[in-house]
């Protein structure tokens, strides 16, 4: 008998709820809240990674040739790096603070697998085919948000050298990706309602790499971290035309594409708001913790209701 099929892209659940703690641990370390949040967050996700990757190791060790067609999947295979991003988050913000060597090693390692991985996936796109129509902002996150991550994370545990090679990877691969993909979406039929929430993603590029060139040049507000800014701006203006389109779809797995998205966006916020200084900043800081926890929650709450009604996962696998 057949194991329920556990897509891909169910990992975007730990990763909205990384993203999510990100934006606590960094008020946290503005002093605006309690370490205690942060924390928190950062252990249920590493709960529910960890049960992610469990029932998705029991899925493919019991289905023959499902690992190798997860892979190949010109759709969905991006999604399977978020396994290897998110506990590089988890080790650089959750353990690295308390256990400097062991946070060190960990994201080492899930930094080299999110390298290996960025390179086999870009591989596969060469020797293809792909499909132009089958390209989508989900194409990102093996590269580019991988590089960009490891460039944060890199930074944080004191390796700034190879911070600055992972930053360098993240940009070239936006570059390239982002135009590819901006061509897709411009010129060619609107992604299918199951991928619309990947248009969040578009934000990201911007955001992710924002917080990480923070981390690297040592929270300054300069030309770059400006450029970044204007570009993430664009994106986020963008999502105001796209919302009529998000407000029809129904709720997926893959509706967690919103939460990383928007809390990059909050934690790159929240260091303009530190930086920049102005009046009533703590106001503004306790005000984007709210919205993104509250939005963030309830797309958490809505899964936890399609879990128990069993709607979570697709039928007939």
């Amino acid at each position: 008998m057949a194991t329920q099929r556990i897509p891909l892209n169910l990992f975007g659940t730990s990763f909205g709820l990384v993203g999510l703690a990100g934006c606590w641990v960094t008020a946290g370390a503005q002093g605006h809240v309690t370490d205690a949040v942060g924390n928190a967050l950062l252990a249920l996700t590493a709960v529910v990674w960890l049960a992610t990757v469990g029932f998705y190791l029991r899925y493919v060790l019991t289905t023959r040739g499902a690992f190798v067609a997860d892979l190949l999947d010109d759709v969905g295979s991006p999604f399977a790096a978020l396994a290897l991003i998110t506990p590089m988050l988890l080790a650089s913000e959750g353990i690295a603070p308390h256990a400097p060597t062991a946070g060190k090693v960990l994201v080492d390692v899930f930094l080299v697998l999110t390298v290996l991985a960025g390179g086999w996936f870009t591989g596969q796109w060469i020797y293809g085919p792909l499909a132009l129509d089958r390209l989508h902002p989900g194409y990102f996150l093996p590269t580019v948000a991988g590089g960009f991550v490891a460039a944060t994370s890199a930074a944080q545990v004191g390796q700034e050298r190879l911070a600055q090679a992972m930053f360098g990877l993240g940009i070239a691969c936006w570059f390239i990706l982002g135009s590819m993909i901006m061509a897709r979406l411009f010129f060619r039929p609107p992604l299918p309602p199951p991928l619309m929430p990947t248009l969040a993603i578009e934000m990201a590029p911007p955001a992710v790499g924002s917080v990480a060139y923070f981390a690297l040049d040592g929270n300054r507000l300069d030309i770059v971290a400006a450029g970044l800014a204007g570009y993430g701006l664009v994106m986020v203006g963008a999502q105001l035309r796209l919302l009529p389109g998000y407000l029809r779809l129904g709720f997926a797995p893959s509706t967690w594409s919103f939460a990383f998205s928007w809390a990059a966006v909050v934690t790159t916020t929240l260091h303009w708001n530190e930086l920049g200084r102005p009046d009533g900043r703590t106001v503004y800081t306790y005000l984007l913790l709210a919205a993104i926890t509250a939005f963030v929650g309830g797309i958490a709450a809505r899964t936890v209701l399609a879990v128990v009604r069993r709607q979570l996962l697709p039928k007939g696998s």
